[in-house]
């Protein structure tokens, strides 16, 4: 059972960055899907999620309409599109999976987590 991110990287204020998560080891189409982002010295935030068919997607308002997340069941992957990107975005993301939908934003909760991708925004 593994989750393993990718796509962060240096960017420049307003750039856009994709980033994945691709799982294996369960079924990936019945489980809803989180992004969560820990900066430095601060506690690990909810920043999207998405449910086992994507017709529910919740986000924290910090996000403010630029990022989106996404899932192709087929490719057992699940995608954060971050665009305009500030240097407050900096941070490293997570990827996990939900134990069920009510508790999406409930970090505490989750069953499974990836190992994180680091995402920096220089102004």
């Amino acid at each position: 059972v593994q989750l393993q991110a990718s796509g962060g990287g240096l960017v420049q204020a307003g750039d856009s960055l994709r980033l994945s998560c691709a799982a294996s080891g369960f079924t990936f189409s019945a489980v809803s899907m989180g992004w969560f982002r820990q900066a430095p010295g601060k506690e690990r935030r909810f920043v999207a999620g998405i449910d086992e068919s994507s017709g529910l997607k919740v986000y924290a308002d910090f996000v403010e309409g630029r990022f989106a997340i996404s899932r192709d069941n087929a490719k057992a992957t699940v995608y954060l599109q971050m665009d305009h990107v500030k240097p407050e975005d900096t941070a490293v993301y997570y990827c996990g999976r939900a134990r069920e939908w009510r508790l999406m934003k409930v970090g505490s909760k989750y069953v499974q987590w990836g190992q994180g991708t680091q995402v920096t925004v220089s102004s």
